[in-house]
This record gives structure tokens, sequence and C-alpha cells, in this order.
């Protein structure tokens, strides 16, 4: 082969290289206009002084942080408040839904007894239905559970924390069950032959291994409940009990009082505490949704 048509084949091959290199960086440009779009439009509108949500510049003329100072300091509506109440419903049910999946997917994983199969598909068979469909049968339940047990029925985060970790077992248990399939049954048996007790199995040998999965199960619940709407605005009824979702829906469901700056900027503040929480957690996040899709 001479030596000029070797310098063309790699002439093409970096050619190709760079045409990759281009399309892939044009994707990525526009996955990321595309994700933060909203953000800076809900940025814009939190700093803009006329109270409107159309905006036509990133930083509107006369921009200030009246909007942030106006929510955070509302007596009639404890901002704060509220987003502690979302942090304490969304971690109180996450840590419960991460201890109790794991305990039925431990069980579903490493016994085998009677049943073990059509409960595994009536799990799933019930989470084809979301507790949406039974939210007036949730509603009269807590209302009659909170006769006798006040924290647990209507307008208290007992009673919306219990619905949640309903609708969050079924799938989190199928996951989580993937995962323990992964981990080798040798380590069990390995651990038993040395005289360790299933209780001791479980809680040194093999929940630390699968400590990816649980992060992911709670980033997953902990954002899925802290932004719930709908569930949180029927069950909680007094404006001290609200949820953020469920407060910021205030500032612009009055009639003649739609605060669309104070909106935005409660709307972003609110966004801080699953920011957090997702950079603290985001390479456990990453391992624990890879490493149960592969059966080992």
């Amino acid at each position: 082969m001479s030596s000029s048509a070797t310098t063309s084949r790699f002439g093409t091959m970096s050619a190709q290289k760079r045409i990759n290199v281009l399309w892939r960086l044009a994707v990525a440009i526009i996955a990321i206009v595309f994700a933060l779009f909203p953000i800076v439009y809900i940025f814009s509108t939190s700093i803009n002084p006329v109270n409107s949500i159309s905006v036509t510049a990133i930083i509107p003329e006369g921009a200030n942080l009246d909007n942030y100072r106006a929510i955070l300091s509302n007596q009639r509506h404890p901002f704060p408040l509220w987003v502690w109440n979302s942090i304490k419903v969304s971690g109180i049910t996450s840590i419960l839904v991460v201890f109790l999946t794991a305990f039925a997917a431990y069980s579903f994983s490493r016994f085998r007894f009677r049943l073990r199969q059509p409960l595994l598909r009536s799990i799933l068979l019930a989470q084809v239905f979301p507790n949406v469909l039974a939210m007036t049968a949730l509603f009269l339940i807590l209302r009659s559970v909170g006769r006798y047990y006040p924290m647990f029925g209507l307008n208290s985060h007992g009673g919306l924390i219990l619905i949640y970790l309903g609708g969050a077992m079924g799938f989190n248990t199928w996951l989580m069950k993937g995962f323990f399939d992964t981990v080798p049954r040798e380590l069990d048996e390995s651990a038993q032959i040395d005289g360790a007790s299933q209780w001791q199995t479980y809680w040194q040998i093999i929940f630390p291994l699968v400590r990816p999965i649980l992060v992911v199960i709670f980033i997953l619940t902990f954002i899925g409940t802290y932004g719930d709407y709908l569930l949180a605005r029927v069950m909680l009824q007094d404006t001290q009990q609200f949820t953020v979702a469920v407060g910021l829906a205030l500032f612009i469901g009055e009639q003649f009082s739609q605060r669309w700056g104070e909106f935005a900027a409660g709307a972003l503040i609110a966004a801080l505490p699953t920011l957090v929480l997702f950079y603290l957690v985001q390479d456990q996040l990453q391992s624990g949704l890879t490493s149960g899709s592969v059966k080992g």
C-alpha cells in the first residue's frame, strides 16, 4: 500500500471522527438547552418586578429579589414551613419505603414458599392502579381512622405518609428484588457455614452490597412524594399542614391575586432540597440504576 493511500485513509478516519464529535456535541447542546430553558424562564419570572409570567429577556428591566423576600416573609402563607413539611413527609416516606421493600425483596429473592409467585404477580398487578383511582376510598378511610388515631387521619402527615407507602411498595419491591437476585447465594451459604444467622447474614453481608439500589429507591421515592400535589391537596386541609406543592398553588389560585413572581421564586427555592440530595448521591444513583440490570 502506498504512502499516499495510507495518508488518505487516516485523513478520512480523522474527518469521520470529527463528524461524530460534532453531531454528539450538537445533540448534547440541544439537550442542555431543552433542560435549562424552563429553569431560566422561571428564574426570569422570579426576578421580574412586573407581576407577570410573560418575560422578554433573561434579565428583565428593573430586576430585583423582592419576590424572594416577599415569599420568605409572608405571614399568611408560611412558605418555609411548607418546605419543611414536604421534606419531613418525603424523608420519612422514603426511609420507610427503603426498609420495608428491602425486607420484602430479600424474602422474595432468598426464600421459597407457597404462593410466592402469585404474591409477586399480585403486587405488580396492584401497582398498575395508581392511588388517584382510589382517592375517594382513601379519603373515607383516613376520615374513619382519624376518629380513633388523629395522627393518621385526615389533615395529618401520618395519614399522607401511609398513602404514599402503599403506592410505592409494589414497584420498588420488584426493582429491589432484581438487585438482590444479582447477589451470589454463595455469600449466604458461606455466612451460614461460619455460624451466622439469617438476620446477621442480611444485615452484615447482603445489606451493604445492595446499598446502591437503596439509594436509588430513596431518591426516586423522595422526588415522587416531594412534588406530589393531588393527593396532598385532598388529604390536607389546614394551611399549616400543607406541603410545598399544595402551598404554592395558593399564589396562583386565588381570584384577582395571581402572584406569578412569588410563585416562580418559591418554585426555585422548593427545588433546592431535591437538587442537593441528587448531587450528594449521584454516584450511588448511577451505579444502582445500572448494576441491577444484568443478573450475575
